[in-house]
């Protein structure tokens, strides 16, 4: 049966909502993934929240490196509130919809905050360059100024990169299915079910992956090379080790986001398999959250003394 054009077209704006399908399964698995990320979701939240306070309320830690902390917390606070709410309720729902509307904002606050810890990992790793390889220089060249400037950058960055791919995505075509594979409204999925071409969202993709993700992955390992190459000369070989353990685990949380984001970005659209993209997505989208608190921030000596230092005088309040 061949449908009029007056048909396509009605079928086309006649979407007013998508279904989540998510991590699909029987009820008892929907309630222990339910408990996972609601603990996930907890911790990521605790730790960064700890982290805020602390900046907030020790004078000793108003320095640039602990600036830039305070803004990955904050930052990954909305990140991970961005998809997870949303995620638990569908878990104990049988309606798992979202609407066109939310969906785009979804979308947009996503990519906004991804793009925005993009670059602001760019920014630690410059900040820990020119702590370690020009000491002498450092108050000068990471002023306060400065760093609300590099702050400010990241955050427009995202934004307007977000903006373009929310806009493009959106303005395409939809009929049919309106079931999204996956666990939030990601571009991979929400492309799939448009019944337009998506050739020009998949280049816009391929070269903002390049510019935003490849770029800032690539300036972040050059950053910590030198770091490592200035390590190499200090003497003291407990120095070293500390340094190197720093490093280590700076590297190992930067290449699981970085990594995983280019995975699910830099390809054509041909090769998405949304069983094993919802994989993927959770590692930076849950697990690099999580992680970023414990290991640039709470493994910290300082940090660690003022979060004490605060759960001290908040049981000794109240007790009186």
């Amino acid at each position: 049966m061949i449908r009029s054009g007056a048909d396509i077209q009605r079928n086309r704006t006649a979407i007013k909502d998508f279904v989540l399908l998510g991590f699909s399964g029987a009820p008892v698995l929907q309630v222990l993934l339910f408990a996972l990320f609601l603990l996930i979701y907890v911790m990521t939240m605790m730790g960064n929240i700890s982290i805020v306070i602390a900046y907030r309320f020790t004078p000793s830690l108003h320095t640039p490196m602990y600036f830039f902390l305070t803004n990955l917390s904050i930052l990954e606070i909305c990140y991970i509130s961005a998809t997870v709410p949303k995620m638990l309720s569908d878990f104990l729902s049988a309606h798992k919809t979202i609407s066109f509307s939310g969906c785009a904002t979804q979308m947009y606050c996503f990519l906004l905050l991804g793009g925005a810890e993009c670059y602001l990992l760019v920014v630690m790793a410059y900040d820990r360059y020119n702590a370690i390889c020009h000491p002498l220089l450092y108050a000068t060249i990471m002023s306060k100024r400065i760093c609300v400037i590099l702050v400010t950058a990241s955050w427009i960055g995202g934004a307007i990169n977000s903006l373009i791919h929310t806009n493009l995505t959106f303005t395409l075509s939809f009929c049919g299915d309106n079931k999204i594979n996956h666990f939030f409204c990601d571009l991979p999925p929400i492309m799939q079910l448009a019944c337009t071409s998506t050739v020009i969202n998949e280049i816009v993709l391929l070269v903002a992956c390049g510019c935003v993700i490849v770029s800032s992955f690539i300036l972040t390992i050059i950053s910590y090379a030198h770091i490592i190459t200035t390590v190499l000369h200090i003497k003291s070989s407990s120095g070293r080790k500390k340094t190197f353990s720093t490093c280590t685990s700076h590297l190992m949380v930067v290449t699981l986001f970085y990594g995983s984001a280019i995975f699910m970005y830099f390809r054509p659209k041909s090769s998405y398999s949304m069983n094993q993209d919802r994989v993927i997505s959770a590692l930076y989208a849950f697990i690099t959250p999580l992680l970023n608190p414990f290991i640039y921030s709470l493994r910290n000596g300082d940090v660690k003394a003022a979060v004490k230092k605060i759960g001290c005088h908040l049981m000794v309040g109240q007790r009186y």
